[in-house]
């Protein structure tokens, strides 16, 4: 997610009472070409440019240890990685570095 995004959804949801609303932050979320299939069949693939310029390194792992300390500490409830099977690695790291549950998104060209 982008920097700061946990820590105003989960002021927003303390502000309104929803304090046991958990958040699920894109904590590691690579550029891939498995999203090719997904985006074709939604019809939905960008009409310019590419998602990349938010999209992780998958060569830089320790950006993804940046981004879940982050994440903690802006109140995220649930670390996601996506796509998940290449990167099980990155997956195990955060599991080794967070308490936090780690879940992994799969795409239809996975």
């Amino acid at each position: 997610m982008m920097d700061g995004r946990v820590g105003a959804i989960r002021s927003a949801l303390d502000a309104e009472g929803f304090n046991d609303v958990s958040i699920m932050s894109y904590t590691a979320k690579y550029a891939s070409s498995f999203y090719g299939p997904f985006r074709e069949a939604l019809d939905s693939n960008p009409r310019f440019g590419d998602k990349k310029t938010y999209q992780m390194n998958p060569a830089n792992y320790r950006e993804a240890l940046l981004e879940t300390a982050a994440d903690e500490a802006e109140g995220a409830d649930i670390l996601l990685v996506k796509p998940g099977l290449p990167y099980l690695d990155i997956i195990r790291l955060l599991r080794d570095n967070s308490a936090l549950p780690i879940a992994a998104y799969q795409v239809s060209g996975e």
